[in-house]
């Protein structure tokens, strides 16, 4: 392999992976196949144009390009309306917007999928801090719900929660469908769709909200929720999208995220472009492509590191609901050899060695390898993970299945190089 000298040791393997894998891929293609013909049925019943991607500027009234792409997003996503803003920092950001946007002083977030990811503890409050401007400085309780043994969410639970609520201060149910830092199964969509039809059939008055990012465009159809939350950098941009997030479901709950990120009164109908339109409409068009070949590069990542005697989930043969794949490591310099190796295999700072760092928003030090276009961007090939037991790295993305492919081989040779 041209610049690329791997063991015959890990060629072999690679080989029997190709052999392995077909069906898996077929599946992936197909889904992959749906997908597009979603977005691009969106992009031409809604007349896109090149006029579209022109920038505005200043309040960024009547731009036909953003109201037409979040148009296009709530077709593409099965919901009534969406909000699809350059200027949503991260998938944190969007989904504390939702949460502000929907959650008022008395009111009761209930978590069904058991504690949330690291960098909402603060949002919500979850660190004890008073001060900062959490929900919780703002008089909103939050409770949680463990998952069930298999695994799901614990729908009797649920059921049971929202019955004993006799005075209806549950206003929002979270779901969150990947793993997060945890070593859980992540949520297809229809468990997800079953949470926001069991809440629905007992209460009208309270919105399912739906942390959906690395989720999208891995099954052939998304969840239903009042509420679907997720970072353009990841799975819906493509690998196009430069930065931002997006916000889709039920006209109510967008209207009220939108008031939370501009001003009450203007909301969605303000927000210049910058000239951004293009990469995000882009970025959709490619993105069930692009998600296609995260997925396989998953899956690859998967066979590789359980053939050489790591815990894997999901395991290689098993369909999956997000791009995220875990390699538990066991050990700290076990985990820093893999995203190191990560790093060596990517086309951006390969050269650069990635070192734990106390990472704003995490209570443990975290490494990242992420030699990446877009800082950042998970859909493109990175790993990280928290210093704490048990090592999990968590792999992510792959613009192209090829260079997915090879910085796997890159992380497996740097785990056998340093004996971990």
């Amino acid at each position: 392999m041209t610049g690329y000298d791997f063991s015959p040791e890990l060629e072999a393997l690679a080989e029997c992976a190709d052999r392995d894998l077909e069906s898996h891929f077929k599946r992936i293609d197909k889904i992959s196949f749906i997908n597009t013909a979603r977005v691009m049925s969106a992009f031409r019943d809604n007349h896109v144009s090149e006029a579209m991607f022109a920038p505005s500027t200043g309040y960024g009234y009547d731009d036909r390009g953003r109201d037409t792409l979040e148009k296009i997003w709530a077709d593409v996503f099965g919901t009534e309306a969406a909000l699809v803003r350059h200027n949503i920092v991260n998938g944190t950001h969007a989904i504390s917007t939702g949460l502000f946007g929907l959650l008022r002083p008395g009111d009761v977030m209930l978590s069904v999928t058991g504690k949330p990811y690291d960098t909402l503890e603060q949002v919500i409050g979850m660190s004890g801090k008073n001060g900062d401007g959490s929900l919780a400085d703002f008089g909103v309780e939050y409770r949680q719900l463990e998952m069930n043994d298999q695994g799901s969410v614990d729908y009797p639970a649920v059921e049971a929660a929202v019955m004993a609520d006799k005075e209806h201060r549950i206003k929002v149910v979270f779901i969150q469908r990947s793993k997060g830092y945890l070593n859980r199964r992540t949520l297809s969509a229809d468990e997800i769709s079953r949470v926001y039809e069991l809440v629905h059939a007992l209460r009208d008055d309270i919105f399912v909200v739906t942390d959906n990012c690395y989720g999208e465009f891995t099954e052939d159809h998304e969840p239903r929720s009042d509420l679907l939350i997720g970072s353009l950098i990841k799975n819906p941009g493509g690998g196009m999208a430069e930065m931002g997030g997006y916000l889709a479901g039920s006209e109510r709950a967008v209207t009220l995220a939108a008031y939370r990120l501009t001003t009450v009164g203007t909301g969605a109908e303000v927000g210049a472009t910058l000239g951004q339109n293009r990469n995000m409409y882009k970025g959709l068009f490619y993105a069930p492509h692009t998600t296609a070949q995260a997925l396989k590069t998953a899956h690859f990542a998967a066979y590789i590191f359980s053939k050489l005697g790591y815990t894997v989930e999901p395991s290689w043969d098993m369909p999956r609901s997000d791009i995220i794949q875990t390699v538990i490591t066991g050990s700290p310099a076990g985990l820093c050899s893999f995203c190191r190796g990560i790093q060596a295999g990517s086309p951006i700072d390969s050269y650069v060695t990635p070192e734990p760092w106390d990472m704003p928003g995490y209570s443990d030090q975290v490494i990242m390898a992420a030699g990446t276009f877009v800082q950042g961007a998970s859909i493109e090939l990175s790993a990280d993970g928290p210093l704490r037991p048990p090592y999990t790295a968590y792999f992510q993305g792959g613009l192209t299945y090829e260079s997915g492919r090879i910085g796997i081989l890159s992380a497996a040779a740097a785990m056998m190089a340093s004996g971990s």
